[in-house]
C-alpha cells in the first residue's frame, strides 16, 4: 500500500504517512492515540470548567470514565448497526477498532444517556453538567477527526477545490470510491490517485470554530443547558452539510437516506426550537 497523502492545490505533499507506530515492538494505531489524547484533554477541559463554575471536578472524573466507555460502545454499535453487511459474516470484526468505525452521533447519544442516569443517581443538575462538558465534547470531535486522516476514511466525493486531498487508490476501501472519482483518477509514476473532499478536515475546523464561540460565550449564558443546546445546534448544522459530501454514509436500510444527515437535521430543528422557547421564557421571567 502506498502511504503518501497530499493537498496539491495547497502545495502540501506528505510521504510515508502510516496508520500506526511501533513502540517497543507493539504496533499502536494513530487512530487510538488521537482518541486517547482527545479523551484526556476532554477530562481536563471539563474539570477546569467545573472548577470555574463552583462544581466538584471529581464528579466529572466519575462521569467521564463511565461516559467515555458508554460513548465508545454507543459509537461502535451505531456504526455496526448501519453497516451490518460488513460484519454479519465475521462477528469478531465488531470488536476490531484498529481500522476506525466509530460513529460520533452514536457516541454522543450513549454519553448523554449515561450522564442523565448519573445525574439522577448523584442528585446533580443535568443541564449544568451538559454545559460543563459541551466544550470537552467539541474538543474530542475536533481532534478525533484526525484519526480519519491517518485511516484514509470519512472523505467526500471528487473535488479540485483549494483543499482537495489526493490519496493513493490502493490505500482506501473500494466501496468508498465513486464512479466520479474513478473518472478523475490521476496516474503519477505508475500509481493511481483519487482526489477528494477532506471532510474530516472540514468537520475538525467547524468544531474548532464552535469551540471558540462557546468559550467566548460561556460567561454570558442566560440559562443552564444553553451551551449544550448551542453545541448540538451548531454541530448539527455543520454535520448536515458535511455528511452530504461523504461517500461512506451510513444509510437507513431500504430507504437510502443518510442516517447522520437525517439525525443532524432533526437535532437542528429540535434544539433551535428549544433555544427560542427557553430564551423567550428567560426574558419573561
Amino acid at each position: 500500500m502506498h502511504t503518501e497523502i497530499s493537498f496539491p492545490n495547497l502545495g502540501i505533499y506528505l510521504k510515508n504517512v502510516g496508520k500506526s507506530i511501533d513502540l517497543f515492538g507493539i504496533e499502536i494505531a494513530y487512530y487510538g492515540i488521537i482518541i486517547g489524547t482527545a479523551i484526556l484533554l476532554g477530562f481536563w477541559i471539563a474539570a477546569r470548567e467545573a472548577k470555574r463554575t463552583g462544581q466538584n471536578p471529581e464528579n466529572y472524573l466519575d462521569m467521564g470514565i463511565i461516559g467515555v466507555i458508554a460513548g465508545i460502545v454507543g459509537a461502535r454499535l451505531y456504526y455496526v448497526i448501519f453497516s451490518w453487511d460488513m460484519y454479519k459474516d465475521n462477528l469478531l470484526d465488531i470488536f476490531n477498532l484498529r481500522e476506525g468505525g466509530l460513529a460520533i452521533y452514536g457516541g454522543v447519544i450513549a454519553a448523554v444517556i449515561s450522564v442523565l442516569v448519573l445525574a439522577k443517581v448523584k442528585h446533580l443538575s443535568a443541564p449544568q453538567i451538559f454545559d460543563t462538558i459541551a466544550m470537552a465534547l467539541l474538543n474530542g470531535q475536533m481532534l478525533g477527526r484526525w484519526g480519519n486522516f491517518f485511516n484514509r476514511e470519512a472523505f467526500g466525493g471528487y473535488t479540485d477545490s483549494l483543499f482537495a486531498m489526493r490519496l493513493p487508490l490502493d490505500a482506501v476501501r473500494s466501496s468508498d470510491v465513486t464512479e466520479q472519482m474513478r473518472r478523475h483518477i490521476e496516474r503519477i509514476d505508475g500509481v493511481s490517485y483519487i482526489q477528494v473532499h477532506p471532510t474530516f478536515l472540514y468537520e475538525s475546523l467547524w468544531c474548532m470554530v464552535l469551540l471558540i464561540i462557546l468559550f467566548a460565550y460561556r460567561k454570558h449564558k442566560k440559562y443552564e443547558g444553553e451551551l449544550f443546546l448551542m453545541y448540538l445546534f451548531g454541530y448539527g448544522l455543520g454535520r448536515f452539510w458535511i455528511e452530504g459530501l461523504r461517500t461512506d454514509q451510513l444509510l437507513l436500510p431500504g430507504v437510502g437516506i443518510a442516517v447522520s444527515q437525517l439525525l443532524a437535521g432533526a437535532i437542528v430543528v429540535g434544539t433551535g426550537a428549544a433555544m427560542l422557547y427557553l430564551r423567550k421564557k428567560h426574558k419573561n421571567s
